[in-house]
């Protein structure tokens, strides 16, 4: 079976093609010759992932997930949440976001944080949702230098490394992502 994943983000696609293993082959939007900006102007994660399926199924016509995370924040009501990946502004960068977070967090006891991933898969023209989460907290400085986004700050719980000391088959086990494409695997083996 082959599946578009709705993304630019090389990070992404790379640890979707590790989970996807030879289950599935997965190609990121260079192989429809998609080069959009896709929109994701919803204010929910489920609502942007499928926003982001809906345009490459329709625009294309292959079958194709997308996914939208969000780091939620427990002292921050929740956020930065939707918006994680522009919590800094429109253009903004991975650092950006990540020093905007830790100015917020300073002096902040309460550390606790999620991180969500909902991805939207369009099958044949059947949709599907698949969740994933993980739990943890938010530390007061960066740590490591692997993965993307948050990771250098982000501890999950029962670890005592960051997502960036993780190696990506470490990271791939228990993150969210890994978790909601892996509930999409799991799927797509029953049909």
């Amino acid at each position: 079976m082959e599946l578009v994943f709705a993304t630019h983000n090389r990070h992404k696609l790379q640890e979707a093609v590790a989970i996807a293993g030879a289950s599935c082959v997965v190609f990121g939007l260079d192989h429809v010759g998609c080069f959009d900006e896709i929109p994701e102007t919803a204010d929910t994660l489920i609502g942007n992932a499928k926003q982001k399926a809906e345009y490459v199924y329709q625009k294309y016509q292959v079958n194709c997930f997308a996914d939208d995370t969000g780091l939620e924040v427990e002292a921050l009501d929740g956020r930065p949440g939707v918006y994680s990946a522009r919590y800094a502004g429109e253009h903004c960068s991975f650092q950006d976001n990540v020093n905007k977070l830790l100015q917020e967090m300073q002096g902040v006891s309460n550390r606790k944080a999620c991180f969500k991933t909902v991805v939207a898969l369009i099958l044949n023209g059947q949709r599907y949702e698949f969740e994933g989460r993980v739990d943890g907290i938010i530390l007061p400085a960066p740590l490591g230098d692997s993965g993307f986004g948050y990771d250098p700050v982000f501890m999950p719980d029962g670890f005592n490394v960051s997502f960036a000391q993780m190696s990506d088959f470490d990271k791939n086990a228990i993150s969210h992502r890994g978790r909601a494409i892996r509930k999409m695997m799991t799927f797509l083996q029953t049909l």
